[in-house]
């Protein structure tokens, strides 16, 4: 059965695809049926840069357990880094 459910983000920061790093522009999560992983329904996770063409999307079909895993990590990790971290600026040529 598919769900349809989808949440899209607004999203700041850089993937790796096939060929090349690009910016992400947004973050496509939706729980549905997996194009790869052999499970009947995945939490799926699209990175993308729709200016980009389809080449700049790196797509995740994680178990709901797996992204239940995820998800506290990143809350977990989040809330240990100091205050000031958080906040600084990008740095300028930054290598990639």
């Amino acid at each position: 059965m598919c769900t349809y459910l989808t949440e899209k983000v607004a999203a700041t920061g850089s993937a790796r695809g096939a060929s090349d790093w690009f910016d992400v522009s947004e973050a496509t999560v939706y729980f549905d049926h997996p194009q790869h992983a052999q499970y009947a329904h995945t939490l799926n996770i699209d990175f993308l840069n729709p200016d980009q063409g389809p080449s700049a999307r790196v797509a995740v079909e994680l178990t709901a357990e797996t992204a239940r895993a995820l998800a506290q990590a990143i809350v977990s990790t989040l809330s240990s880094v100091p205050t000031g971290l958080l906040e600084e600026p990008a740095l300028s040529g930054h290598a990639t």
